[in-house]
């Protein structure tokens, strides 16, 4: 537990230096998480690793799923910069170590490599959070959002678009040389962050039982289903979209500026537009409406997969999955907001969003062994497919889109 002394410097920190750290601290966050998601599939794919290992590859993804389970960890042991600084330097030392293993028939040891530099990534991200939100005063947290959320996405931007262009000029080692000095320099300057005020968390928690009340709600197992399959279809297409690029002959550089920086522009674009509607139309209406869009988005691909479109169908079929993904993403996070109990909801939101991080994970580990086997236009459209079972508990789902996350049990 820091001393009064820390609380007390926390107290006189303007918002700005606050903002500063913030920016600093979820750019550390979402920069592991771009490599994994958008460089590695690429740098497996222009090695000559099959579809089905790099589908495999989801599952590198289960600690950022998982990362609740060791959460009091972080709080009951050492200081939250320390967690952060220390796992930067684990990430750095994965990265700058990642060239020495065979790209083109990744080992057992390659993967365990892999899979450390995500688990340090999830435990700095449960040690980020924790840290902000003893930095930020009542009534700071708006305004830290916006700057948290930008932060991030910039990263995706740097450590996916930015060293996939990297390294069509200076080849993969420097790359992920790069990506190791980035590490290590955003732990150092983690290092000199201002320590904040924190509660030693209690001995013993129950993380589970607060998913087993949820459960015990009427109509609550449907309810989980529906989390469970509403990103379905998109978690199915994600892991296989840029192998495909590599495969169709598209340079490092157009898949890193279209495909990556471009994507994730259009998905913040997507996002906005998907958070107003949903306001304007409620939750209900952007749940079936926003994800049907979403969905036939996948058609794009597998159109481009089947006809050989050219180029400018393959950037139109990017741009509009990345669009309509910010669509449905902002009307589906706003339903798990809406159906958590005020009074557990940091648990239970976090809990739920494992639920479908859980489906990523699965749905992706499928994912190349289909395209291999089915190709990717009969896959691709398979995908499309996947998203309805999702839209048949619609009714189930309506009540709780209209009662408060609270009273879930008096609205089924």
């Amino acid at each position: 537990m820091y001393n009064s002394a820390a609380r007390n410097g926390v107290k006189r920190m303007t918002l700005r230096r606050k903002l500063v750290w913030i920016s600093i601290l979820y750019f550390a966050e979402g920069f592991p998480f771009g490599i994994v998601i958008d460089t590695l599939p690429v740098y497996f794919r222009t090695h000559g690793v099959s579809l089905t290992e790099i589908g495999m590859m989801s599952w590198l993804g289960a600690p950022w799923t998982l990362k609740v389970l060791w959460s009091p960890l972080v709080d009951r042991f050492g200081t939250r910069r320390t967690w952060i600084a220390a796992c930067l330097v684990v990430v750095g030392l994965v990265l700058a170590t990642l060239p020495a293993f065979s790209a083109s028939a990744p080992s057992v040891w390659m993967w365990a490599a892999l899979m450390l530099m995500t688990t340090a990534s999830a435990t700095q991200d449960i040690a980020i959070d924790a840290y902000t939100i003893g930095l930020l005063d009542h009534g700071e947290e708006g305004t830290a959002n916006g700057v948290r959320v930008s932060a991030y996405r910039v990263a995706l931007i740097v450590s996916g678009g930015g060293l996939l262009a990297l390294a069509g000029a200076l080849g993969w080692t420097a790359v992920f040389q790069m990506g190791a000095a980035v590490a290590f320099g955003l732990a150092v300057v983690v290092w000199r962050s201002p320590p904040t005020a924190a509660v030693a968390a209690p001995l013993q928690q129950n993380w589970f039982r607060p998913l087993w009340e949820w459960l015990r709600r009427p109509g609550a197992p449907l309810i989980f289903l529906f989390v469970l399959t509403y990103k379905l279809g998109d978690a199915s297409i994600g892991p296989m979209v840029k192998p495909f690029w590599v495969d169709r002959g598209f340079s490092v550089q157009e898949i890193a500026f279209v495909s990556t920086s471009l994507g994730v522009a259009f998905s913040i674009l997507g996002a906005l537009i998907g958070g107003a509607l949903t306001t304007r139309w409620g939750i209900f209406r952007g749940l079936w409406v926003l994800g049907l869009v979403h969905a036939c988005a996948n058609l794009g691909y597998a159109a481009v997969a089947a006809f050989d479109l050219g180029r400018s169908a393959m950037y139109a079929a990017s741009v509009c999955e990345s669009l309509t993904g910010g669509l449905g993403t902002a009307a589906f996070l706003a339903f798990l907001m809406h159906i958590c109990d005020k009074r557990r909801a940091a648990t239970e939101y976090a809990l739920l969003s494992a639920i479908f991080g859980l489906t990523r994970s699965l749905a992706g580990s499928f994912s190349g062994w289909g395209a291999e086997h089915l190709g990717f236009a009969s896959y691709f459209a398979l995908t499309f497919v996947l998203a309805f079972p999702a839209f048949g508990l619609l009714p189930w789902v309506k009540p709780w889109t209209e009662a408060n996350g609270s009273n879930q049990s008096s609205a089924n």
